[in-house]
């Protein structure tokens, strides 16, 4: 029960807090999953959050479904769920019909400015730990390469992050294939 509880609160803080939507959300969701519960390491959420990128569906859906299906089964995955969108569907009635009111007042405008900020802020460190993480592991020399490739493709050839996932994913597990018969070759002899 106490496990239940946790799912539940974990998600629920984060659908709270993760004001501009899902990608605000992320680092919430690491914040609680990673370094609070501890219920997956620093790669493993890496691994998660890289495969539901590229799968179709707000992402702190997919991210709440996954994380509560792996700790507490299939309750956990609909505890996670609703513990997720529960705060957006109360907040959205409660302030679309309050906020509507309000809406030419200065300080409703300053308020919906100032949350972006701090939203970029949050996706920023969450951003640099993930650039440091791939630096320590693939090298620094290359992560600028990839980093500045993946630049030109997204800001000025305007490819869709999901395909560019897709491919980054395809790519990887043919290299590890055929790493994985290089080393297995390596072993008999």
């Amino acid at each position: 029960m106490k496990t239940q509880w946790n799912i539940f609160m974990a998600f629920f803080r984060s659908g709270m807090l993760g004001f501009g939507g899902g990608p605000a959300s992320i680092p919430l969701i690491q914040k609680e999953v990673v370094e609070k519960y501890q219920w997956m390491t620093e790669e493993d959420f890496g691994d998660m959050l890289a495969i539901a990128n590229t799968l179709p569906g707000p992402i702190a859906t997919k991210l709440a479904g996954y994380v509560g299906y792996r700790i507490a089964g299939f309750v956990g995955m609909i505890n996670a769920l609703i513990a997720a969108v529960a705060p957006t569907i109360i907040l959205m009635i409660l302030l679309l019909t309050s906020l509507s009111s309000f809406k030419e007042f200065d300080w409703v405008h300053g308020m919906t400015a100032a949350v972006v900020p701090i939203v970029g802020m949050m996706m920023a460190i969450l951003t640099w730990g993930f650039i440091k993480k791939a630096g320590k592991g693939f090298g620094w020399g290359k992560v600028i390469i990839i980093g500045a490739i993946l630049f030109v493709a997204l800001q000025l050839l305007h490819i869709h992050p999901g395909i560019i996932i897709a491919a980054l994913l395809i790519i990887a597990l043919t290299l590890r294939d055929k790493t994985t018969v290089r080393n297995e070759r390596g072993k008999k002899s």
